[in-house]
Protein backbone atom coordinates (compact mmCIF):
# COMPACT_ATOMS: atom_id res chain seq x y z
CA UNK A 1 0.00 0.00 0.00
CA UNK A 2 1.25 3.10 -0.80
CA UNK A 3 2.38 5.23 2.20
CA UNK A 4 0.36 8.78 2.87
CA UNK A 5 1.37 12.09 3.49
CA UNK A 6 3.68 11.71 0.50
CA UNK A 7 6.03 14.93 0.21
CA UNK A 8 7.70 16.11 -2.41
CA UNK A 9 11.05 18.12 -2.65
CA UNK A 10 10.07 20.50 -6.01
CA UNK A 11 13.47 22.60 -5.05
CA UNK A 12 16.94 21.97 -4.83
CA UNK A 13 17.09 18.69 -6.72
CA UNK A 14 19.53 17.51 -3.92
CA UNK A 15 17.23 16.97 -0.48
CA UNK A 16 20.31 16.53 1.46
CA UNK A 17 22.05 19.88 1.01
CA UNK A 18 21.07 22.39 4.33
CA UNK A 19 18.85 25.07 2.75
CA UNK A 20 15.43 26.43 2.24
CA UNK A 21 13.72 24.48 -0.13
CA UNK A 22 10.20 23.85 -1.74
CA UNK A 23 7.88 21.05 -1.40
CA UNK A 24 4.32 19.73 -1.88
CA UNK A 25 2.51 17.48 0.91
CA UNK A 26 -0.23 15.45 -0.45
CA UNK A 27 -2.43 13.55 1.32
CA UNK A 28 -4.91 11.35 0.12
CA UNK A 29 -9.00 13.19 0.52
CA UNK A 30 -7.62 16.80 1.46
CA UNK A 31 -6.05 19.98 -0.79
CA UNK A 32 -2.07 19.47 -1.53
CA UNK A 33 0.00 21.53 1.30
CA UNK A 34 2.74 23.56 -0.45
CA UNK A 35 5.74 24.34 1.57
CA UNK A 36 6.95 26.55 3.16
CA UNK A 37 3.80 26.70 5.25
CA UNK A 38 2.01 26.83 8.71
CA UNK A 39 -0.84 24.50 10.66
CA UNK A 40 -3.39 26.64 12.58
CA UNK A 41 -3.14 25.51 16.29
CA UNK A 42 -6.63 24.62 17.75
CA UNK A 43 -7.74 24.45 21.32
CA UNK A 44 -10.74 21.93 22.27
CA UNK A 45 -10.80 21.01 18.51
CA UNK A 46 -11.44 24.42 17.59
CA UNK A 47 -8.95 27.76 15.87
CA UNK A 48 -9.59 30.00 18.34
CA UNK A 49 -12.44 32.78 17.77
CA UNK A 50 -12.95 30.80 14.06
CA UNK A 51 -15.61 28.92 13.70
CA UNK A 52 -15.46 26.18 11.02
CA UNK A 53 -17.84 28.05 8.18
CA UNK A 54 -15.11 31.31 8.78
CA UNK A 55 -12.01 29.07 8.46
CA UNK A 56 -13.70 27.77 4.43
CA UNK A 57 -14.83 31.05 3.64
CA UNK A 58 -11.97 33.70 5.05
CA UNK A 59 -9.09 31.49 5.12
CA UNK A 60 -6.14 29.75 3.31
CA UNK A 61 -5.71 27.35 6.09
CA UNK A 62 -4.41 23.95 4.74
CA UNK A 63 -3.89 21.94 7.80
CA UNK A 64 -5.05 22.16 11.47
CA UNK A 65 -3.06 21.01 14.72
CA UNK A 66 -4.70 18.66 17.07
CA UNK A 67 -3.95 17.54 20.45
CA UNK A 68 -5.69 14.31 21.88
CA UNK A 69 -5.07 15.82 25.46
CA UNK A 70 -7.75 18.30 24.40
CA UNK A 71 -10.69 15.67 23.51
CA UNK A 72 -9.78 13.21 26.55
CA UNK A 73 -11.20 13.82 30.09
CA UNK A 74 -12.29 11.90 32.99
CA UNK A 75 -15.94 10.84 32.51
CA UNK A 76 -18.79 8.39 34.26
CA UNK A 77 -18.72 6.68 31.05
CA UNK A 78 -14.91 6.25 30.74
CA UNK A 79 -15.28 6.50 26.70
CA UNK A 80 -14.72 10.25 25.84
CA UNK A 81 -17.61 11.82 23.57
CA UNK A 82 -15.35 11.65 20.27
CA UNK A 83 -14.34 8.39 20.39
CA UNK A 84 -17.76 7.63 19.79
CA UNK A 85 -18.13 9.57 16.33
CA UNK A 86 -18.54 6.98 13.48
CA UNK A 87 -16.66 7.41 10.31
CA UNK A 88 -13.86 10.10 10.36
CA UNK A 89 -14.10 11.30 14.25
CA UNK A 90 -11.46 13.71 14.00
CA UNK A 91 -12.93 15.74 11.16
CA UNK A 92 -16.54 15.05 11.78
CA UNK A 93 -16.65 15.93 15.76
CA UNK A 94 -14.91 19.28 14.74
CA UNK A 95 -16.34 20.08 11.90
CA UNK A 96 -13.18 21.19 10.16
CA UNK A 97 -13.66 21.42 6.48
CA UNK A 98 -13.02 17.96 4.54
CA UNK A 99 -9.91 19.94 2.37
CA UNK A 100 -7.88 20.45 5.53
CA UNK A 101 -5.18 18.38 6.91
CA UNK A 102 -5.44 17.05 10.61
CA UNK A 103 -2.53 16.44 12.35
CA UNK A 104 -2.83 14.34 15.52
CA UNK A 105 0.31 15.57 18.26
CA UNK A 106 -0.37 14.37 21.85
CA UNK A 107 -0.10 17.36 23.77
CA UNK A 108 -0.44 20.78 22.80
CA UNK A 109 1.49 23.69 21.66
CA UNK A 110 2.29 25.33 23.66
CA UNK A 111 1.44 22.87 26.74
CA UNK A 112 0.72 23.81 29.94
CA UNK A 113 3.77 21.74 32.22
CA UNK A 114 3.22 18.59 34.13
CA UNK A 115 3.69 18.85 37.62
CA UNK A 116 4.37 14.95 37.29
CA UNK A 117 6.90 13.33 35.14
CA UNK A 118 6.18 10.56 32.70
CA UNK A 119 6.78 7.18 33.52
CA UNK A 120 8.34 4.05 30.92
CA UNK A 121 4.81 3.15 29.73
CA UNK A 122 3.02 6.67 29.88
CA UNK A 123 3.50 10.65 30.02
CA UNK A 124 1.39 13.36 31.45
CA UNK A 125 -1.10 15.38 29.93
CA UNK A 126 -3.19 18.48 30.75
CA UNK A 127 -7.14 17.24 30.10
CA UNK A 128 -10.19 19.79 30.91
CA UNK A 129 -10.41 18.01 34.40
CA UNK A 130 -6.75 18.11 35.34
CA UNK A 131 -3.53 16.31 34.47
CA UNK A 132 -3.68 12.61 33.89
CA UNK A 133 -1.70 9.66 32.16
CA UNK A 134 -1.45 8.78 28.84
CA UNK A 135 -0.05 5.63 27.99
CA UNK A 136 1.26 4.78 24.64
CA UNK A 137 -1.06 2.12 24.31
CA UNK A 138 -4.08 4.55 24.96
CA UNK A 139 -2.47 7.10 22.91
CA UNK A 140 -1.65 4.40 19.87
CA UNK A 141 -5.51 3.26 20.48
CA UNK A 142 -7.04 7.06 20.25
CA UNK A 143 -4.83 7.13 16.74
CA UNK A 144 -6.86 4.18 15.32
CA UNK A 145 -10.05 5.48 16.69
CA UNK A 146 -9.70 9.05 15.18
CA UNK A 147 -7.91 8.48 11.84
CA UNK A 148 -5.71 11.73 11.43
CA UNK A 149 -3.98 12.49 8.15
CA UNK A 150 -1.04 12.51 10.48
CA UNK A 151 -0.01 11.76 14.02
CA UNK A 152 2.84 12.22 15.38
CA UNK A 153 4.37 9.78 18.05
CA UNK A 154 4.61 9.58 21.66
CA UNK A 155 7.77 11.67 23.10
CA UNK A 156 9.45 11.99 26.41
CA UNK A 157 9.33 15.26 26.78
CA UNK A 158 10.73 17.49 29.78
CA UNK A 159 8.76 20.83 30.66
CA UNK A 160 11.46 23.31 32.18
CA UNK A 161 15.27 22.70 33.14
CA UNK A 162 17.10 20.86 30.84
CA UNK A 163 17.44 17.45 31.96
CA UNK A 164 21.09 15.94 33.68
CA UNK A 165 22.88 13.23 31.10
CA UNK A 166 20.72 9.60 32.61
CA UNK A 167 17.33 11.82 32.18
CA UNK A 168 18.29 12.25 27.94
CA UNK A 169 19.72 8.66 27.59
CA UNK A 170 15.61 7.79 28.98
CA UNK A 171 14.10 10.41 26.77
CA UNK A 172 15.71 8.81 24.18
CA UNK A 173 15.09 5.19 24.28
CA UNK A 174 11.71 5.65 25.69
CA UNK A 175 10.90 8.11 22.73
CA UNK A 176 12.51 5.25 20.34
CA UNK A 177 10.04 2.47 21.79
CA UNK A 178 7.17 4.31 21.38
CA UNK A 179 7.81 5.20 17.97
CA UNK A 180 8.74 1.48 17.13
CA UNK A 181 5.36 0.43 19.00
CA UNK A 182 3.24 2.89 16.83
CA UNK A 183 4.57 1.90 14.08
CA UNK A 184 4.20 -1.97 14.21
CA UNK A 185 0.22 -1.32 15.46
CA UNK A 186 -0.72 1.39 12.37
CA UNK A 187 -3.67 -0.44 11.49
CA UNK A 188 -5.10 2.95 9.94
CA UNK A 189 -2.57 3.31 7.50
CA UNK A 190 -2.52 7.22 8.36
CA UNK A 191 1.06 9.23 7.94
CA UNK A 192 3.55 9.00 11.38
CA UNK A 193 5.99 11.59 11.80
CA UNK A 194 8.60 11.11 14.36
CA UNK A 195 9.32 13.42 16.85
CA UNK A 196 12.94 14.58 17.16
CA UNK A 197 13.67 15.48 21.37
CA UNK A 198 14.75 19.07 22.10
CA UNK A 199 18.66 17.64 23.43
CA UNK A 200 21.75 17.68 21.92
CA UNK A 201 22.02 15.39 19.20
CA UNK A 202 24.89 12.83 20.88
CA UNK A 203 22.87 12.62 23.26
CA UNK A 204 19.80 10.59 21.15
CA UNK A 205 22.78 9.76 18.02
CA UNK A 206 20.93 5.83 18.68
CA UNK A 207 17.74 7.43 18.30
CA UNK A 208 18.57 8.74 14.84
CA UNK A 209 20.85 6.10 13.47
CA UNK A 210 17.42 4.02 14.34
CA UNK A 211 15.48 6.14 12.46
CA UNK A 212 17.95 6.58 9.32
CA UNK A 213 18.55 2.79 9.40
CA UNK A 214 15.50 1.26 10.74
CA UNK A 215 12.54 3.18 10.02
CA UNK A 216 13.15 5.81 7.42
CA UNK A 217 11.03 3.87 5.06
CA UNK A 218 8.03 3.21 7.55
CA UNK A 219 7.80 7.21 8.86
CA UNK A 220 6.11 10.44 6.95
CA UNK A 221 7.94 12.97 8.39
CA UNK A 222 10.10 14.39 11.19
CA UNK A 223 8.84 16.48 14.01
CA UNK A 224 11.68 18.75 15.90
CA UNK A 225 10.80 20.41 18.75
CA UNK A 226 14.55 22.05 18.41
CA UNK A 227 14.80 23.24 14.83
CA UNK A 228 18.59 23.70 16.08
CA UNK A 229 19.14 20.36 15.60
CA UNK A 230 18.24 20.19 12.00
CA UNK A 231 21.81 20.45 10.51
CA UNK A 232 22.43 17.05 12.68
CA UNK A 233 19.58 14.84 11.22
CA UNK A 234 21.76 11.89 9.29
CA UNK A 235 22.13 12.78 5.58
CA UNK A 236 21.05 9.92 4.16
CA UNK A 237 18.77 10.63 1.07
CA UNK A 238 15.50 8.97 2.76
CA UNK A 239 15.56 11.17 5.80
CA UNK A 240 16.27 14.33 3.57
CA UNK A 241 13.46 13.26 1.52
CA UNK A 242 11.08 14.12 4.63
CA UNK A 243 9.17 16.80 5.25
CA UNK A 244 10.41 18.67 8.59
CA UNK A 245 7.66 19.75 10.72
CA UNK A 246 8.94 22.67 13.88
CA UNK A 247 6.78 22.79 17.08
CA UNK A 248 9.81 25.22 17.83
CA UNK A 249 7.29 27.53 18.31
CA UNK A 250 8.66 30.90 16.89
CA UNK A 251 8.79 34.16 18.72
CA UNK A 252 8.19 36.33 15.43
CA UNK A 253 8.74 35.50 11.74
CA UNK A 254 12.33 35.99 11.80
CA UNK A 255 12.71 33.08 13.73
CA UNK A 256 10.53 31.55 11.19
CA UNK A 257 12.95 32.53 7.94
CA UNK A 258 15.81 31.41 10.22
CA UNK A 259 14.30 27.59 10.35
CA UNK A 260 13.27 27.78 6.87
CA UNK A 261 16.73 28.65 6.04
CA UNK A 262 17.87 25.49 7.58
CA UNK A 263 15.39 23.47 5.60
CA UNK A 264 12.31 23.53 7.66
CA UNK A 265 9.61 22.91 5.85
CA UNK A 266 6.00 23.26 8.15
CA UNK A 267 5.23 25.31 11.35
CA UNK A 268 2.98 25.61 14.44
CA UNK A 269 3.11 28.96 15.28
CA UNK A 270 1.29 30.16 18.76
CA UNK A 271 2.44 33.58 18.21
CA UNK A 272 -0.87 34.30 15.85
CA UNK A 273 -3.33 33.39 18.59
CA UNK A 274 -1.17 35.46 20.86
CA UNK A 275 -1.18 38.83 18.69
CA UNK A 276 -5.18 38.17 18.32
CA UNK A 277 -5.63 38.28 21.93
CA UNK A 278 -3.53 40.98 22.47
CA UNK A 279 -5.50 43.03 19.83
CA UNK A 280 -2.56 43.34 17.49
CA UNK A 281 -3.01 43.13 13.88
CA UNK A 282 -0.05 41.39 12.22
CA UNK A 283 0.91 43.80 9.02
CA UNK A 284 4.42 42.92 7.70
CA UNK A 285 5.49 41.46 4.55
CA UNK A 286 8.01 38.89 2.71
CA UNK A 287 10.36 40.65 1.55
CA UNK A 288 9.31 44.23 2.14
CA UNK A 289 6.18 46.25 2.73
CA UNK A 290 4.08 46.96 -0.05
CA UNK A 291 4.01 50.64 -1.46
CA UNK A 292 0.39 51.12 -0.20
CA UNK A 293 1.47 49.94 3.50
CA UNK A 294 5.14 51.68 3.87
CA UNK A 295 3.68 54.69 5.22
CA UNK A 296 0.94 53.26 7.44
CA UNK A 297 3.16 50.55 8.63
CA UNK A 298 5.95 53.21 9.92
CA UNK A 299 4.07 55.99 10.96
CA UNK A 300 5.51 55.53 14.75
CA UNK A 301 8.60 57.52 13.36
CA UNK A 302 11.14 54.90 13.58
CA UNK A 303 13.75 54.22 11.03
CA UNK A 304 12.55 50.35 11.52
CA UNK A 305 8.84 49.13 10.63
CA UNK A 306 6.72 47.58 13.26
CA UNK A 307 6.06 44.01 12.75
CA UNK A 308 1.88 44.64 13.82
CA UNK A 309 -0.10 47.15 15.03
CA UNK A 310 -1.85 47.56 18.42
CA UNK A 311 -5.73 48.24 17.93
CA UNK A 312 -5.75 49.81 21.71
CA UNK A 313 -3.92 53.07 20.43
CA UNK A 314 -6.65 55.86 21.11
CA UNK A 315 -6.25 57.28 17.35
CA UNK A 316 -7.25 54.33 16.06
CA UNK A 317 -11.21 55.30 17.49
CA UNK A 318 -11.60 57.45 14.51
CA UNK A 319 -9.68 55.78 11.73
CA UNK A 320 -11.62 55.07 8.64
CA UNK A 321 -8.42 53.29 7.40
CA UNK A 322 -8.35 48.95 7.26
CA UNK A 323 -5.89 47.04 8.86
CA UNK A 324 -3.66 47.42 6.41
CA UNK A 325 -3.93 49.11 3.19
CA UNK A 326 -3.08 46.39 0.70
CA UNK A 327 -4.37 43.42 2.39
CA UNK A 328 -7.31 41.60 0.81
CA UNK A 329 -8.99 39.85 3.56
CA UNK A 330 -12.39 40.08 4.49
CA UNK A 331 -11.49 42.11 7.50
CA UNK A 332 -9.58 44.84 5.84
CA UNK A 333 -11.88 45.11 2.28
CA UNK A 334 -15.17 44.97 5.07
CA UNK A 335 -14.28 46.81 8.32
CA UNK A 336 -12.19 49.72 9.50
CA UNK A 337 -9.83 50.32 12.43
CA UNK A 338 -12.13 52.16 14.19
CA UNK A 339 -14.66 49.94 14.41
CA UNK A 340 -12.77 46.99 15.22
CA UNK A 341 -11.54 48.98 18.22
CA UNK A 342 -14.59 49.48 19.15
CA UNK A 343 -15.46 46.07 19.40
CA UNK A 344 -12.45 45.37 21.39
CA UNK A 345 -12.96 48.00 23.83
CA UNK A 346 -16.53 46.30 24.17
CA UNK A 347 -15.69 43.01 24.80
CA UNK A 348 -17.78 41.83 21.46
CA UNK A 349 -16.11 38.57 20.39
CA UNK A 350 -16.44 39.76 17.21
CA UNK A 351 -13.48 42.08 17.67
CA UNK A 352 -11.12 39.18 17.84
CA UNK A 353 -12.90 37.40 15.55
CA UNK A 354 -11.90 39.86 12.61
CA UNK A 355 -8.28 40.01 13.51
CA UNK A 356 -7.91 36.43 13.62
CA UNK A 357 -8.86 36.31 10.60
CA UNK A 358 -6.52 38.89 9.50
CA UNK A 359 -3.53 37.87 11.08
CA UNK A 360 -4.19 34.01 9.67
CA UNK A 361 -4.28 35.73 5.57
CA UNK A 362 -1.12 37.78 6.65
CA UNK A 363 0.64 34.27 7.54
CA UNK A 364 -0.90 33.09 4.81
CA UNK A 365 0.39 35.69 2.56
CA UNK A 366 3.98 35.86 4.17
CA UNK A 367 4.74 31.77 2.94
CA UNK A 368 3.63 32.71 -0.33
CA UNK A 369 5.86 35.37 -0.49
CA UNK A 370 8.42 33.11 0.56
CA UNK A 371 7.72 30.38 -1.74
CA UNK A 372 8.16 32.70 -4.61
CA UNK A 373 11.34 33.78 -3.57
CA UNK A 374 12.63 30.60 -2.89
CA UNK A 375 11.64 29.29 -6.43
CA UNK A 376 13.45 32.50 -7.75
CA UNK A 377 16.53 31.54 -5.70
CA UNK A 378 16.31 35.31 -3.96
CA UNK A 379 15.58 33.94 -0.73
CA UNK A 380 19.02 34.65 1.01
CA UNK A 381 19.04 38.19 0.26
CA UNK A 382 15.21 39.04 0.80
CA UNK A 383 15.30 37.58 4.77
CA UNK A 384 18.23 39.37 5.25
CA UNK A 385 16.43 42.34 3.29
CA UNK A 386 13.52 41.40 5.76
CA UNK A 387 16.07 41.98 8.86
CA UNK A 388 17.17 45.06 8.25
CA UNK A 389 13.00 46.52 7.66
CA UNK A 390 11.52 45.32 10.34
CA UNK A 391 11.37 45.36 14.32
CA UNK A 392 12.76 42.31 15.82
CA UNK A 393 10.06 41.24 18.10
CA UNK A 394 6.20 41.67 17.83
CA UNK A 395 4.72 45.18 20.18
CA UNK A 396 3.34 44.41 23.27
CA UNK A 397 0.92 43.82 24.52
CA UNK A 398 -1.28 47.17 25.74
CA UNK A 399 -4.85 46.45 26.09
CA UNK A 400 -6.87 43.42 27.47
CA UNK A 401 -7.54 40.45 25.63
CA UNK A 402 -10.42 38.09 25.70
CA UNK A 403 -11.01 36.67 29.25
CA UNK A 404 -8.35 34.29 30.45
CA UNK A 405 -9.62 31.01 30.40
CA UNK A 406 -8.38 28.70 33.41
CA UNK A 407 -8.54 25.53 31.00
CA UNK A 408 -5.39 27.27 29.00
CA UNK A 409 -3.61 28.83 32.66
CA UNK A 410 -2.51 26.53 35.21
CA UNK A 411 -2.04 27.83 38.86
CA UNK A 412 1.69 27.45 39.85
CA UNK A 413 1.28 28.40 43.98
CA UNK A 414 -0.67 29.70 46.50
CA UNK A 415 -1.29 33.20 46.65
CA UNK A 416 -1.53 33.34 43.33
CA UNK A 417 -3.34 36.67 41.90
CA UNK A 418 -6.18 35.99 39.70
CA UNK A 419 -6.03 36.06 35.99
CA UNK A 420 -8.90 38.13 35.67
CA UNK A 421 -10.13 41.44 36.96
CA UNK A 422 -13.65 40.89 38.93
CA UNK A 423 -16.28 41.60 36.55
CA UNK A 424 -17.88 44.11 39.33
CA UNK A 425 -17.32 45.26 42.95
CA UNK A 426 -18.59 47.70 45.44
CA UNK A 427 -21.25 50.20 44.22
CA UNK A 428 -18.65 53.81 43.14
CA UNK A 429 -15.36 52.46 45.13
CA UNK A 430 -12.39 50.72 43.58
CA UNK A 431 -12.29 48.60 46.78
CA UNK A 432 -11.78 45.11 46.08
CA UNK A 433 -10.66 43.82 49.31
CA UNK A 434 -11.85 40.58 50.52
CA UNK A 435 -15.07 40.47 52.78
CA UNK A 436 -16.87 43.66 52.37
CA UNK A 437 -20.11 43.66 50.44
CA UNK A 438 -22.12 45.38 48.38
CA UNK A 439 -24.98 46.42 51.42
CA UNK A 440 -23.59 48.64 53.91
CA UNK A 441 -24.01 47.24 57.47
CA UNK A 442 -27.37 48.62 59.11
CA UNK A 443 -25.63 51.19 61.47
CA UNK A 444 -22.97 52.10 58.56
CA UNK A 445 -22.43 55.95 57.46
CA UNK A 446 -21.22 54.57 54.28
CA UNK A 447 -24.12 55.37 51.60
CA UNK A 448 -24.33 58.82 53.97
CA UNK A 449 -21.16 60.05 53.29
CA UNK A 450 -21.19 58.88 49.75
CA UNK A 451 -24.35 61.36 49.47
CA UNK A 452 -26.55 57.88 48.02
CA UNK A 453 -28.88 58.96 51.26
CA UNK A 454 -29.68 60.79 54.24
CA UNK A 455 -29.35 59.02 57.83
CA UNK A 456 -33.21 59.73 59.47
CA UNK A 457 -33.19 60.49 63.20
CA UNK A 458 -36.52 58.35 65.49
Amino acid sequence: MEKPGIFEIIRPEDPSVLGPRLGQLTVQGRSKLETPNFLAISSRGVVPHMTPDVIAASSQIGGVHMALEDFIEKSPSGTPPIMKIPGNPLHTFTAIPNSIITLLAPRRTPAVTAPNGNSDTAISVFTSTGFQALSNKSYISSIQTLRPDISIALADLTYGPLPGTKRTVKMSDRTQEWLSDLLSENGHGGAVFAPILPIDSLSQSEYLDYLADDQAGEISGLAFYDSNLLPDIPATTSLSRLPHLSLDEPASPHHILRQISLGMDIFTIPFIGHATDAGIALTFRFPRPLPDDAVASNDTGSSVVPLGIDMWIPTHATSLLPLSNSCTCYTCTSHHRAYIQHLLSAKEMLGWVLLQIHNHHILSEFFSSIRASIKMGTFEADAEEFGRIYESELPEKSGKGPRVRGYHFKSEGPGEAKKNKAPWGNLGSDDQSAGRGLVPDENSTELQEKGFAEKVEE
